[in-house]
């Protein structure tokens, strides 16, 4: 199905959920939707374009890039700034109605700066119907892949951001004390495995997904949205820092032994015992896996630039707004990443746009 929706100023003409309202960009929906009791829901896909036929644009002059959690924050200043540089973003986002509005907002706010398009399609990356979805629509509307930039990530623990905030304000910056995480953060099983599943098997699954596609472009770059916390010095025990560092021997499936035994011990109560991160466990564990899974996949794929960044403190949710960079500043570095010429450097770990040691 397709349908055509205009939303201009002063128009009275379709509107949108009032998502659209005041813009003088033309969006076009391409929805597959089957009717009735067909629908699946996880699998339905909105996408909005500046053109009515997207797969006008030249397959090999266009670059073409697809952003995970591009709903806000990081993710949605990455997608402005790419598109700011003529790259057509898929813009993704688990959430429909907040995808949506993403993208207008990115159209009223940019209209004048925005010289490539800005287009959205629904993604869960720990479903992979949902990954699946997104891969058929990059094939059939652009033929290849350019850019993948893995952001999407969840924190893994309940925090007490009132406090977060007061300790911030007290030492400066981002509290090291472990003592004092255990007052504000609070961890359980099935909050680690989400955060292992979206932190770490999601960017995975995407990346092993869109693999085929990135593969046709002369230019590919995947670019993994980490964290410092996921240093190996954060990690207590030598044996799970040697394994996660040793690139030569480590595979995908240690990786998953790690996660096995990690979340045994969490079961447990031995995650001191055991040499793991006492707070923040999963995010760190998975930030870690992340880092190490970046530099498999540049070794597996030479021809694909693919490194791994830390885009500094930034003030986003995740942070309860706490940080010293805006979410436009901290965008910066995955964006310096996904735009790197051809003797661009691979399987490196940047702290915003410096080479860092893992």
């Amino acid at each position: 199905m397709h349908v055509g929706l205009r939303c201009r100023v002063g128009s009275e003409g379709v509107g949108m959920s009032g998502i659209c309202h005041g813009l003088w960009i033309r969006l076009v929906i391409h929805s597959w939707w089957t009717l009735g009791s067909m629908v699946n829901a996880t699998n339905r896909s909105i996408h909005i374009s500046g053109y009515a036929k997207i797969r006008e644009a030249s397959f090999s002059s266009q670059r073409h890039a697809v952003v995970t959690g591009g709903n806000k924050g990081i993710g949605l200043e990455i997608c402005r700034q790419l598109a700011s540089k003529g790259v057509t973003v898929v813009l993704t986002s688990r959430d429909q109605k907040r995808g949506l509005e993403a993208v207008c907002k990115l159209k009223e706010e940019s209209s004048v700066t925005l010289s490539g398009e800005v287009v959205f399609h629904k993604l869960d990356v720990t479903n992979s119907a949902s990954i699946d979805s997104l891969a058929e629509f990059i094939r059939t509307q652009f033929g290849k892949l350019d850019i993948l930039v893995n952001n999407a990530a969840i924190v893994g623990t309940v925090i007490d951001y009132v406090a977060l905030t007061g300790a911030v304000e007290r030492v400066g910056g981002l509290p090291t004390d472990d003592c004092e995480w255990k007052m504000m953060a609070n961890q359980n099983y099935q909050l680690a495995v989400e955060c292992l599943e979206t932190n770490y098997y999601g960017p995975k699954r995407v990346t092993e997904a869109l693999l085929p596609l990135l593969q046709q472009s002369n230019s590919a770059r995947i670019v993994n949205v980490s964290s410092v916390s996921g240093l190996l010095q954060n990690i207590p025990g030598k044996s799970i820092r040697d394994a996660l560092g040793d690139i030569e021997n480590l595979t995908k499936d240690r990786i998953d032994k790690i996660f096995k035994d990690f979340l045994g011990d969490l079961q447990q109560g031995q995650l001191e015992a055991k040499g793991w991160p006492e707070n923040m466990s999963a995010y760190k564990l998975s930030k870690a896996a992340l880092n190490a899974y970046t530099r498999l996949l540049a070794k597996d794929f030479p021809s694909i630039l693919v490194n791994s960044v830390c885009p500094g403190f930034v003030k986003t949710d995740m942070t309860g707004n706490n940080g010293f960079l805006s979410a436009a500043e901290g965008a910066e570095s995955p964006v310096h990443l996904a735009l790197l010429p051809e003797t661009g450097p691979s399987g490196l770990f940047f702290s915003k746009k410096e080479v860092s040691n893992l």
